[in-house]
């Protein structure tokens, strides 16, 4: 990607007044200076990222699970323990005729003769597994370049800073760090945010290019595009301005929106400030006027065809929202958008078979309403939904749990995938083999780069930017996995 120099005050006064809010907790100094000149990239038709974040590091031996006999045997030998009353678990092992239900008949992408299950509560997920809109990829995580047992042992190539420490993981899934040496710590842009620089341009909106229903998302944050921020019930803004009354007074009110919105006398940094508070002022009634054109309701016959869906499940509540800002996305001038959502409870060093199921079903029954409201939508080829997470978890069991991974299986979710298979490599099932380092921590066989690629070359970011999103691509071999039907 070609970058101009840097930008001129009125070009950055341009800039900053295209965006929302930035989140409070990254200095505006720092963001300006993240900025650059981006390639703009022409979207004549619709499409949607959506990163679904499972914050504190899914267990995945226990979501895809090998079926085949031989393999499940090992994975059985190791987990094993005694039943745990009320569940299908003995120690952290699922049994075997739990798994009947959820087993997937398809295994193309797979060894001969390997089968898998998703957990025994992925019932929905599991249908959209088999109508062809859901694949799996096997063993993704962080790494700089292709890494061997061997080479990590000892440290012969650049590793990902800090492996195993929840915060700094969650950064690099989401950041794919520009550097690695120093770690992740001021990162200032994600790789969803990088994408979305490229086509700010084609947004009527473009604060609404990047939105998060899950609170501050560095995944979002690109050099220009800033993740909007809303909950699950709308836009939010300040109270004050939004009901024109503070301290019960209509003056105070319009006394604190002079204060925000005046215009400053010459300063740059004031003036951009400025400019980013009305533009979100301004975008708070147009978005929750589109909004309340598509009623978060599971009404037959309208969006959300799941009408007995749980309430209490806060990943349908964001997708659903998600769901409701896409039905929205003429009516707002929407051409390419990135989401983020996400929930936490992941981190299961205790109490695995009690609270994994649970999570789960969870996110399960969130992703199968999500389909079928795309469907609805008439959006299901142009909307890309993939789970994350950071990092995977041990084979072997610390007593009711697991601890700290590295690679880990993850779901992408859409009709533009080629659904109902499995893509990159199996690891086999043990704790001492190659493909481990060390209680059956998954060494990456697939690079979080490499996945990434696939999915902004479908949104539309060209071979040639694609090491500006995704710097360390460049390492690896890319769009050899076959992710998408068409990219």
């Amino acid at each position: 990607m070609s970058h101009l120099s840097t930008s001129t005050r009125r070009a950055l006064l341009k800039k900053m007044g295209a965006l929302s809010l930035a989140p409070v907790a990254t200095p505006l100094a720092m963001n300006l200076l993240g900025m650059a000149n981006a390639s703009a990239q022409t979207a004549t038709d619709y499409k949607a990222l959506v990163c679904v974040f499972l914050f504190g590091a899914n267990d995945h031996y226990n979501t895809v699970i090998p079926y085949d006999q031989a393999n499940y045997d090992a994975y059985y030998a190791i987990r094993k323990g005694a039943a745990i009353a009320n569940t299908p678990y003995e120690g952290i092992a699922l049994t075997r005729s739990a798994l009947a239900a959820t087993a997937l008949s398809s295994t193309t992408g797979l060894a001969s003769g390997l089968q898998m299950a998703l957990g025994p509560t992925m019932g929905g997920l599991k249908s959209v597994f088999d109508a062809g809109r859901a694949s799996i990829l096997l063993n993704v995580g962080p790494l700089v370049v292709p890494t061997s047992k061997s080479q990590y042992n000892n440290r012969s190539v650049p590793l990902p800073p800090k492996l195993f420490s929840h915060s700094d993981q969650q950064a690099i899934w989401q950041t794919a760090a520009r550097t690695y040496g120093a770690g992740t710590e001021g990162a200032l842009s994600g790789w969803g945010g990088r994408a979305a620089d490229l086509i700010l341009s084609n947004n009527s909106k473009a604060s609404l290019s990047c939105v998060s229903i899950n609170g501050n998302a560095l995944y979002l944050s690109g050099d220009q595009a800033r993740s909007y921020q809303i909950s699950t019930s709308g836009a939010q803004t300040v109270n004050a301005l939004a009901s024109n009354s503070l301290f019960s007074s209509r003056a105070c009110a319009e006394a604190l929106r002079s204060l925000v919105t005046q215009s400053p006398s010459g300063h740059v940094m004031e003036q951009a400030q400025t400019d980013v508070m009305n533009r979100a002022l301004n975008l708070y009634g147009d978005l929750n006027t589109a909004l309340n054109a598509t009623p978060n309701t599971s009404a037959p016959g309208n969006l959300f065809v799941s009408a007995n869906a749980p309430t209490n499940n806060p990943l349908s509540q964001q997708l659903r929202m998600v769901a409701r800002m896409l039905h929205q996305r003429d009516t707002l001038g929407l051409k390419r958008q990135v989401f983020m959502v996400g929930m936490g409870g992941f981190d299961l060093h205790d109490f695995l078979p009690t609270q994994h199921p649970g999570l789960l079903q969870r996110v399960s029954d969130a992703l199968k309403e999500f389909n079928d409201a795309l469907n609805n939508l008439g959006l299901a080829n142009q909307v890309t939904t993939f789970t994350a997470s950071d990092f995977g978890r041990t084979l072997a069991s610390n007593g009711d749990g697991s601890d700290h991974g590295w690679g880990s299986h993850h779901f992408i979710m859409g009709g533009a995938v080629n659904g109902g298979r499995f893509f990159g490599k199996a690891p086999p099932l043990g704790v001492t083999h190659d493909e481990q380092v060390g209680s059956g921590r998954l060494l990456p066989s697939t690079s979080v780069d490499q996945m990434g690629a696939e999915l902004a070359r479908w949104f539309g970011v060209s071979n040639a930017d694609m090491s500006t999103v995704l710097p360390n691509s460049t390492n690896f071999d890319l769009h050899n996995l076959g992710l998408m039907k068409s990219a």
